[in-house]
């Protein structure tokens, strides 16, 4: 006679399908003749992390027909999603190009770019009747909050009946015949696995190394990891010389080695932020200098040179015209030119035009958008995300050594790496 089951207080009749009885919220533990063992769900795909790419790579696979479990280690979805673009989410560019993400095999990200565009995002959005704008430089954001991305998201995958399960911390990955993965309330088996669980960045919000510890298992190699898209740190003596200029903004251009942004720059008490820094910290290394252009495009000393009257308050008159007047009080405190002949104002006007310093450190990962590095592209399939080790392993979102711009471009990559994964399947 087989062994009587229990759940929950429910006696399952001898040959009852288990998996039909339980609902996917359920925690999976059986009482059987007296110990608990985990119950095997099994799926036709794996899915780990419910972020923006795997979330979205969910929905497509389902739409396919086939049987998804995303798992999800926090207690919500699309946790940084919602903390995004200033709470309102910026889902994508419409500039987006392939120059507009690093990577070190450049050319990997191409073919999903290609065939999921910014348009096929926008379309979704408006099937689900969200409002949205665009900011500057071809950024949309919703107009509401970023909630209405979370909800289309979890919409789309209720449609596609994926089954989510949140507070889901995998323990332990093997591979046989198929993967089987463990958690600390059930154990879940299916031949595919997608990796979507994101890279170091914002660990309060719940980011760990993951990812990244499940590719070196399986023999990948990582493009080492470094934060991207975050401030920047003064070293001591440009702290000493500008910290009180926190708050102030100034447009710049900001350039490191041959990667230049122009954009706004901001003060901070710690150092630099603003768009124009976080863009060119993501080719910034450490003890390398940065440079900042103070007046692009402009000739600062142009008026002192054709005036009869050179002295500091005419000099910071000029600077006034396009510097924040504190910056310019500050500046000059620390760069006044030495005379006021034409080569010391030449080389004053040099300094503004390429004001060279060396930051001591960045934020970190605490205050990084995004982590740059990752899972090395070269043995994945640019097609279909897919390892190219070891089948029915896929790898997409930001634990891939592809890292876009600011600006909508990583969430861009976050919806065509999951469905060039998808879709492959």
């Amino acid at each position: 006679m087989s062994p009587l089951v229990v759940i929950k207080n429910h006696v399952i009749p001898n040959g009852v399908n288990l998996l039909n009885f339980l609902p996917p919220s359920l925690c999976l533990k059986l009482a059987f003749t007296h110990r608990e063992v985990l119950l095997p769900r099994s799926f036709d795909v794996l899915i780990l992390g419910a972020g923006a790419a795997g979330l979205f790579c969910a929905s497509e696979a389902g739409k396919r027909g086939r049987r998804i479990a995303l798992l999800e280690h926090a207690d919500r979805i699309g946790k940084k999603i919602l903390i995004s673009g200033g709470g309102r989410c910026n889902f994508t560019n419409i500039h987006t190009t392939p120059e507009n993400f690093l990577s070190s095999n450049p050319h990997f990200a191409k073919s999903a770019l290609a065939r999921f565009t910014p348009a096929d995002f926008i379309g979704l959005v408006k099937q689900h009747r969200i409002a949205y704008h665009e900011k500057k430089l071809g950024q949309l954001f919703c107009d509401n909050s970023a909630t209405d991305i979370t909800n289309l998201l979890e919409a789309e995958c209720h449609a596609a009946q994926v089954q989510i399960f949140l507070n889901t911390r995998v323990t332990e990955v093997q591979r046989t015949t198929e993967f089987v993965l463990s958690s600390d309330s059930a154990e879940f088996r299916a031949p595919i696995v997608i990796v979507a669980t994101g890279g170091h960045s914002i660990p309060k919000m719940g980011a760990t190394p993951f990812g990244y510890d499940l590719a070196r298992k399986f023999g990948h190699k990582i493009v080492p990891t470094r934060p991207a898209l975050v401030p920047l740190v003064f070293n001591p003596a440009d702290h000493h010389r500008y910290s009180q200029l926190a708050g102030v903004s100034t447009e710049v251009i900001a350039t490191a080695g041959k990667n230049s942004f122009r954009e706004k720059m901001l003060f901070t008490h710690r150092g630099l932020s603003g768009p124009a820094i976080l863009q060119i910290s993501s080719y910034w290394k450490e003890s390398q200098p940065i440079h900042l252009d103070l007046a692009p495009e402009r000739d600062a000393t142009a008026s002192l040179r054709a005036s009869s009257r050179r002295d500091l308050a005419a000099t910071r008159k000029a600077l006034q015209q396009f510097l924040p007047n504190r910056l310019a009080e500050r500046w000059l405190g620390f760069n006044a030119p030495s005379s006021y002949t034409n080569p010391d104002l030449a080389a004053f006007e040099k300094q503004l035009h390429n004001w060279s310093l060396i930051p001591a450190s960045s934020e970190g990962y605490e205050k990084a958008e995004v982590t740059a590095g990752g899972v090395d592209t070269r043995e994945l399939s640019s097609k279909s995300m897919e390892s190219r080790l070891v089948p029915g392993l896929f790898f997409i979102g930001e634990v891939v050594d592809v890292t876009g711009h600011l600006g909508g471009f990583n969430f861009q990559w976050a919806w065509a790496s999951a469905a060039a994964a998808a879709r492959s399947l």
